[in-house]
This record gives structure tokens, sequence and C-alpha cells, in this order.
């Protein structure tokens, strides 16, 4: 479980990092490295968004 916990930590700050990328200079690091929408883009997409979530319940969890 801490394995997991640590890809989503990565996971978590790549996606953040990504979004202040977004925000401030309107550039997305993802779209740029794999495509805008492809199918590669959209899993990370994904597997960010879960992360997210693992530690949104772990958090309200303890």
């Amino acid at each position: 479980m801490k394995t997991i916990i640590k890809i989503c930590a990565v996971l978590t700050i790549v996606g953040g990092l990504n979004w202040g990328l977004v925000g401030l200079f309107n550039f997305d690091l993802v779209a740029f490295l794999f495509g805008y929408m492809s199918v590669f883009s959209r899993l990370i997409y994904s597997l960010v968004g879960i992360s997210a979530l693992v530690y949104l319940f772990r958090a309200f969890k303890a």
C-alpha cells in the first residue's frame, strides 16, 4: 500500500505542476509531450485524477 501512496504522490505533484503551468503560462506540458487529448495524455489525466481521489479519501479517513 505504501508504494501506491508514493505513486499517487508523484502523480498528484505532476498534475499540480501541470496546472500551475497552465494557469501561469497557458502551457499544458502533458498535451505538449503526448498530444492534445491523445490516448496517452487522457490516461495521464485520468491517473492524476484518481490519485487526487485517493488522497482525498485518505485525508478524511484519518
